[in-house]
């Protein structure tokens, strides 16, 4: 069993957890990973939601369950309360490897994910992003860009937390000391400079950034809110992790008609080399980042390895 403390214990660097999420969408293009749609519950009053998901790492040889409830969805953010955990079973021996708190592995893989969709979607030489929101998604999405996307110059967020504001600041001292942030107040000014946009805020952020407030090559990646339907209706080309789970999850970026675009590629192919992603300099790319369980599966793995490496855990006997 690992606790929060003990997997906030296990060290692990950027590069690492990239590689293991690339290796993750790689396998499953291969067609070596299972990945089945997601089950969801939800009350008629919307004040929690929880998921269900199951999966199977072909590579790595193990099959995992994670589950996902957030309670208190209509509050401010300090009183929402968030437990997921992640069961990982090996599949050669047929044993239980962990239980986790998977906070977390969630909490490195979505920016991870961002990372890579930007390494492989940006305009070649991409030079600005920006990013909106202060939550647990955009306090290392900095790091995770200038770990796939070392040239990158210019740094902007937009917030409306100052603690958030200052978690962002001090994710990225940690990690890229010599590099500045640029806090951005006027938000068309930023999203017009900015040759990646990566929305990670909160279903209550002001922000809603249109289609043309952006760079014409500009590659704008969705993983909460802060972007307007807009940025996914004239995009030049669409590409998704999953176009069913963008289907499902995506709903709030629906036309007038109920509508979604049609997504050209699906990432794990364009990671393969099966698909293309960017196929001309000028193109305006929209990109919907939504988890996919085997990326939870690796980097839930890979933790538990480190942490039997590093004597984190507890030993309990649950099936004994």
């Amino acid at each position: 069993m690992l606790s929060t403390s003990d997997v906030a214990g296990i060290d692990i660097t950027l590069s690492d957890v990239v590689s293991v999420v690339e290796q993750a969408y790689l396998t499953l293009a291969e067609g070596k990973s299972d990945n089945p749609r997601k089950l969801t519950v939800k009350p008629e009053d919307g004040h929690s939601v929880a998921y269900a998901m199951l999966g199977r790492d072909g590579v790595r040889g193990v099959v995992a369950v994670k589950t996902s409830y957030k309670y208190g969805l209509h509050e401010d953010r300090d009183k929402q309360h968030y437990y997921t955990t992640l069961t990982l079973y090996d599949d050669e021996t047929g044993l239980p490897v962990a239980m986790l708190d998977c906070g977390r592995v969630g909490a490195l893989r979505t920016p991870a994910v961002s990372a890579l969709l930007a390494r492989e979607l940006a305009v070649p030489d991409a030079r600005s992003a920006l990013v909106i929101g202060t939550g647990t998604q955009g306090r290392l999405a900095l790091p995770f860009l200038l770990t796939t996307l070392p040239d990158l110059e210019r740094l902007m967020l937009f917030g409306t937390h100052p603690d958030g504001i200052q978690a962002v600041r001090e994710q990225l001292h940690t990690y890229f000391p010599d590099r500045e942030l640029e806090i951005v107040t006027d938000l068309r000014a930023a999203a017009g400079d900015a040759d990646i946009v990566l929305a990670t805020a909160g279903p209550n952020t002001p922000a809603s950034v249109e289609s043309d407030w952006l760079k014409p090559a500009a590659l704008s990646v969705l993983i909460g809110y802060g972007i307007a339907a807009s940025t996914l209706h004239r995009a030049d080309r669409v590409i998704a992790t999953s176009a069913a789970q963008m289907r499902v999850t995506g709903v709030d970026m629906a036309d007038e008609n109920g509508e979604l675009r049609e997504v050209h590629a699906e990432f794990p192919d364009v990671l393969a080399g099966r698909a293309e992603g960017r196929t001309d300099a000028g193109q305006r790319i929209f990109a919907y980042n939504s988890g996919l369980v085997v990326t939870d599966i690796a980097l839930g793995h890979r933790f538990a390895q480190l942490a039997i490496a590093q004597g984190l855990g507890t030993a309990v006997p649950l099936w004994k």
